[in-house]
């Protein structure tokens, strides 16, 4: 079994200085295909992760429609926390069902 390599994290300030080389210099490319590629090597990561950080940005600037890194973040907060709400919901009805069972197999008294 052949094992994946590793997505390397590059820090905020690392895409921020990618998006504004990109910025800066896409005049001078034929396209945006060709500044992503160049400009990528250099930096040294793939042309797609340096796309996807400049078409975040333009997000975030709302130069393009989409969710904004603040959205993102809010949107996953928010599902992490209902993921949370209902695993407890479940534990909640999972001890309840078990102490109503119990009740029932309890001797009546009289």
């Amino acid at each position: 079994m052949t094992q994946r390599k590793p997505t390397p994290t590059y820090t905020a300030e690392f895409r921020t200085r990618g998006v504004r080389l990109f910025k800066k210099n896409r005049a001078d490319y034929a396209s945006d295909n060709a500044a992503y590629r160049a400009i990528s090597s250099k930096l040294g990561c793939s042309p797609d992760s340096l796309r996807a950080w400049c078409r975040q940005a333009e997000r975030d600037a709302g130069e393009r429609t989409g969710l904004t890194s603040e959205e993102k973040a809010r949107l996953k907060a928010l599902d992490r926390e209902n993921r949370e709400l209902r695993q407890a919901k479940e534990i909640l009805k999972k001890a309840s069902a078990y102490f109503a069972q119990a009740e029932l197999d309890r001797p009546f008294k009289r």
